[in-house]
C-alpha cells in the first residue's frame, strides 16, 4: 500500500475513535430527579409581642384572642383596636402591625345612642337596630364600597355583641366630623349612627392598612 495512503487511514482511524469516544463523553447521563425548592417560610405574627405604648395591656390581649378564636380572620399580621374607653377627643383606633410592632393611631367618632348627651365619651354599646350606638366585640372587615359617605367598608360581626353589624350598615367611613381640627376646636368629635368614622382625611389610609379579611376589635375597659 502506498504509504501517504496508509497514513491517511490511519489518521481517518485516529479521527473515528475520537468522536466516537467525545459522544460517549457528552452523552446526557440518566437524568436525576430535581431536588424540589422549599419556598422561604412566611413571617407568622410574633407570638408574645409586647402592647405597643399606646394600647392598654389587657385590650391588646383581649383582640389577641379574638383573632385566634375566629379562623375567617384572613389577616393574621395586622388588627386594628378601638379603645372606647378613651375620649373621642383622643386616637384611639389603634392598627397594630403584629410582625415588627409598630403603630398608626387615628381619631374614630361613635355612635350617637352610645353618648346621646354629646359629652364626648362612650357610655353604653347597644347591638339593637335603630340605636343608633356603636358595638362591642371582634369584627371582620367585608368588602370595600362607595356609598353615600364616599369610600367605605362593610363590616361583619362575629361576636353575639355585634352581629347585627352587617344589616344595622355599621361600616367602617370617613367623615368631615371625625377630623382633628374639629377635635381641636371642639374638644371632642360628631357622632355617627353606630358606624366608626374616621376623617375624610385619612380614610384611604386607613382602609388600605386594613384591606378586606381584617380585624378590628372594639370595646371599653375601664382598668
Amino acid at each position: 500500500m502506498n504509504p501517504d495512503r496508509r497514513r491517511f487511514l490511519l489518521s481517518a482511524s485516529v479521527l473515528v475513535a475520537g468522536a466516537v469516544g467525545t459522544a460517549r463523553a457528552s452523552a446526557p447521563g440518566p437524568m436525576r430527579a430535581l431536588k424540589p425548592m422549599v419556598p422561604a417560610q412566611p413571617i407568622a405574627p410574633v407570638t408574645t409581642p409586647t402592647p405597643p405604648a399606646l394600647v392598654k395591656p389587657a385590650l391588646f390581649a383581649q383582640a389577641r384572642a379574638a383573632l385566634e378564636r375566629h379562623p375567617q380572620i384572613v389577616n393574621r399580621h395586622r388588627m386594628a383596636l378601638v379603645d372606647f374607653a378613651a375620649p373621642s377627643s383622643e386616637p384611639r383606633l389603634h392598627i397594630v402591625n403584629l410582625l415588627d410592632g409598630t403603630t398608626t393611631s387615628y381619631l374614630v367618632a361613635h355612635g350617637s345612642g352610645s353618648d346621646p348627651d354629646h359629652s364626648g365619651w362612650l357610655e353604653r354599646f347597644s347591638n339593637a337596630p335603630g340605636s343608633n350606638a356603636s358595638c362591642s366585640g371582634a369584627f371582620l372587615t367585608a368588602d370595600p364600597y362607595v356609598g353615600k359617605h364616599g369610600p367605605s367598608q362593610r363590616l361583619q360581626g362575629l361576636d353575639p355583641t355585634n352581629d347585627n353589624a352587617m344589616s344595622r350598615a355599621i361600616v367602617l367611613h370617613g367623615a368631615w366630623y371625625a377630623e382633628p381640627t374639629l377635635a381641636g376646636a371642639r374638644g371632642k368629635l360628631g357622632r355617627s349612627q353606630g358606624c366608626f368614622a374616621v376623617g375624610d382625611s385619612v380614610r384611604s389610609q386607613v382602609m388600605a392598612q386594613l384591606g378586606r379579611g381584617s380585624l378590628i376589635y372594639a370595646a371599653k375597659l375601664v382598668v
